[in-house]
């Protein structure tokens, strides 16, 4: 079966602010099939300025906190970011990729369904490796 691939509507250049990119980080991320035991907060990072962009850098760390250890033992973090055209017209919507905190590939919202898995197998191998220590 096809999966179908959930993406929002991203704001334009010109209607960009920090608050704004989160806000809508959080609205993709409401979109992603995850289930509730997990949680995340997300918060800006930096601006960077590059000859042909602006990029705003985000972060979304997760963790599943229970009720005996509500600071969870290790966390998933997702980094995002949203690059604004220093050459395209300021009505063209910004772009917007995202990585794993344990991974160079890049991703975009609107070629890959985010999976759940990532975020277990990143908190796995965290675990997995403080108990070898």
């Amino acid at each position: 079966t096809k999966h179908i691939i959930k993406n929002i509507l991203w704001t334009t250049a010109k209607n960009f602010t920090v608050e704004r990119g989160r806000q809508q980080i959080e609205e993709l991320i409401s979109t992603w099939d995850i289930h509730e035991s997990w949680l995340h907060h997300s918060e800006f990072l930096e601006e960077e300025e590059l000859k042909d962009s602006k990029r705003y850098h985000y972060r979304a760390c997760w963790g599943i906190p229970t009720r005996r250890k509500p600071i969870p033992q290790a966390t998933a973090s997702v980094y995002f970011v949203i690059v604004i055209s220093k050459f395209k017209p300021d009505t063209t919507p910004v772009e917007v990729f995202y990585r794993l905190e344990s991974s160079r590939l890049i991703r975009r919202p609107e070629q890959c369904q985010f999976r759940e898995k990532w975020l277990k197998d990143i908190i796995e191998n965290k675990t997995a490796c403080t108990e070898r220590l």
